[in-house]
């Protein structure tokens, strides 16, 4: 029986370790499926179909796989706006490509920069004499500034159209911390840095709404002239001058106003849109479905398209999102992992560099960083171009300053030149609850900082010297990058923001322009011939687009929860659902562990939440004066 027992041992380990060897191999394998890449031999005759689910992005947030199976709801879709317009551009003159769809069904909007790019990419495929078909269930300000330059726009008989226009109400909570009895101690710099209002007062001041009307005015302004003259039948007046006379004069048909007032060229529902299509890019042959049609979608024909690697390598890096210390990203901007970027790149041998900015700004520490690396290049006389995008306010515009030549659009939104913190203390709620503090001090900041028993006056006179301090620091960059005098700088300083028309006209830009025109400069400042050169795009790995894990995870759950937006009561179900979100960022900004900002909370809104930081990111040290002690005082 012994002999038989150690057999038996033996057989069961034999057993257990083919056993790890098969999930082993399982593992590998589904990794291989879940990292696939599309397959450039899926593009065919017929349309290119271009699903813009979720929102336009300048750039991909990063994934975390086990995160997102084991979330409560699927991650935000979204689709890089550099993508679309190339793919754009490419079907202009692909004779595979008869026409171009555009399905925006679950699209959520982008950034008024990144749609007129891709507006702009529509024209030129019409102007190469191919039709451009849109279709959705609702049509709203962003889907609108695209529908405008498309051939025929489409919209489902249950669907809607609405023209809102740009601003909003933001929130305010000085009236709630005062009934809980938290004291928000303010630290700031300028007039105009909005960005703690909504903790010290119950609406915004005189001189936030004067700036930020003027900024808003000017967006308005260029979004009707772009949709108006893609569009001349768009009754955009009738619209937005008084949308319930406009809706009732249809019955309360909402679909057929829009058709009415020139949004949208046909009523129809999926299938005949599809048969619609079909006339244009040819019937599919593997699918009989009602609607269908010969297409290739946007992931397969990118991959068809391969990379460019021709003449003088010109590399991009990208700064989006909040910038935030560590290693965060991509979609938000960790400044140690962009810096590492940079550094590794000093030694690729590019011939310039292009620093695409879509950011409202963030952490100073952490732009100072990003700053410092992006300098090492002027050091080494490598030409520096700056790209701004819609956002490059703030922390956005500081890490902007080495560059020589600095392109905006005249939708950019950027300055907001300032600096702020904001720390709560607790002093009077732990009052109400009898709770007191009481010691012995050798010196004015012995105990500081003191979260329950107040800041001492020597604790807040160090704080705001040191944002004073910060400021000046943030006017004598401008100042030196601009060649502009420090006192002028100030004057248009004070965390202002402005549209990129008027930073244009007072010297906070260099001239109008895109991400191609920044490319431009930088090869033509490199000695690169025209067509000499192509564009890298630091930490990005080739043709790696979205990988099937995403498509897996996102995909169906995500068109799930961005269903069509079939009423007037959906959409404003919607938007309820996002208070939520808006209310916890607000609360994180005030409660959670930050340095001094050079944020813009005057610029939109993110579509999406900022990206959880990884646990090391959350493990880590703090970066800066005010986090530090924010730090060591919960510690």
């Amino acid at each position: 029986m012994n002999f038989v027992g150690k057999v038996w041992k033996i057989l069961v380990g034999i057993k257990d370790g083919l056993v790890l060897l098969f999930m082993l191999l399982f593992f590998i394998a589904l990794f291989g499926v879940l990292s696939a890449r599309p397959n450039p031999g899926q593009v065919r005759d017929g349309a290119l179909l271009i699903d813009l689910a979720g929102i336009v992005v300048e750039e991909k947030s990063a994934l975390d796989p086990l995160a997102a199976l084991l979330a409560s709801e699927a991650p935000l879709e979204e689709t890089r706006a550099r993508d679309v317009v190339r793919a754009l551009d490419a079907a202009a003159t692909d004779d595979r490509i008869k026409t171009v769809v555009l399905d925006m069904t679950t699209f959520l909007g982008g950034g008024q920069v990144h749609l007129k790019d891709i507006a702009e990419a529509m024209d030129r495929v019409r102007k190469a004499k191919k039709p451009v078909l849109t279709f959705a269930f609702a049509y709203a300000d962003d889907q609108m500034l695209l529908a405008a330059h498309a051939s025929e726009v489409w919209l489902d008989p249950q669907g809607m159209a609405v023209i809102a226009g740009p601003g909003g109400s933001n929130l305010y909570y000085a009236g709630l911390l005062e009934k809980l009895s938290v004291n928000a101690r303010v630290y700031r710099v300028g007039a105009f840095k909005s960005g703690v209002e909504p903790y010290t007062r119950n609406g915004m001041s005189d001189e936030a709404r004067a700036n930020i009307g003027g900024l808003y005015g000017a967006l308005w302004e260029e979004y009707k002239a772009g949709v108006t003259r893609a569009r001349p039948k768009l009754q955009l007046a009738k619209i937005t001058g008084d949308p319930a006379a406009w809706i009732a004069s249809s019955g309360g048909d909402m679909a057929k106003a829009a058709l009415d007032a020139g949004m949208v060229d046909k009523l129809g529902d999926r299938a005949a849109f599809g048969a619609r299509v079909a006339e244009l890019a040819g019937e599919d042959p593997w699918s009989k479905l009602p609607g269908a049609y010969a297409a290739s979608d946007l992931s397969a024909y990118l991959a068809d398209l391969g990379q460019i690697r021709k003449g003088k390598a010109i590399g991009v890096v990208t700064i989006a999102g909040e910038i935030v210390d560590g290693e965060a990203g991509p979609g938000t901007a960790g400044g140690t992992r962009i810096a590492d970027l940079l550094d590794e790149a000093l030694d690729d041998d590019l011939a310039a560099l292009v620093v695409r900015v879509d950011s409202p700004g963030g952490s100073v520490t952490a732009s100072e960083e990003i700053r410092r690396a992006i300098q090492r290049f002027r050091d080494r006389k490598i030409p520096v171009a700056v790209s701004m995008g819609n956002i490059a306010a703030s922390g956005g515009y500081w890490v902007a300053t080495p560059g020589e030549r600095i392109f905006a659009e005249p939708e950019t939104i950027t300055g907001s030149i300032g600096v702020y913190a904001v720390v709560p203390t607790f002093e009077n709620a732990a009052a109400r609850l009898g709770v007191t503090a009481d010691g012995y001090r050798t010196t004015e900041l012995s105990g500081q900082p003191d979260m329950i028993g107040g800041f001492s006056p020597a604790m807040d006179a160090l704080l705001q010297t040191s944002i004073g301090g910060t400021y000046q620091d943030f006017l004598r960059l401008v100042s030196g990058a601009r060649r502009l005098p420090v006192s002028r700088v100030d004057q248009i300083a004070q965390g202002q923001v402005w549209d990129g028309g008027t930073a244009r006209q007072i010297g906070l830009v260099d001239e109008f322009g895109g991400l191609t025109e920044a490319l431009e400069w930088a090869a033509a400042k490199a000695g690169a011939e025209k067509g000499e050169w192509h564009a890298v795009y630091l930490g990005e790995k080739d043709a790696n687009y979205d990988s099937l894990i995403r498509q897996l995870v996102a995909g169906e759950a995500a068109k799930a929860r961005t269903a069509p937006v079939g009423d007037i009561f959906a959409l404003t179900a919607m938007r309820s659902q996002a208070l939520g979100t808006r209310i916890a960022r607000d609360a994180e900004r005030l409660l959670g562990t930050r340095g001094a900002q050079a944020y813009c909370l005057a610029c939109p809104a993110p579509l999406s939440p900022p990206a959880a930081a990884s646990p090391a990111a959350v493990a880590a040290r703090p970066e800066g004066m005010l986090a530090l002690l924010t730090w060591l005082a919960g510690s």
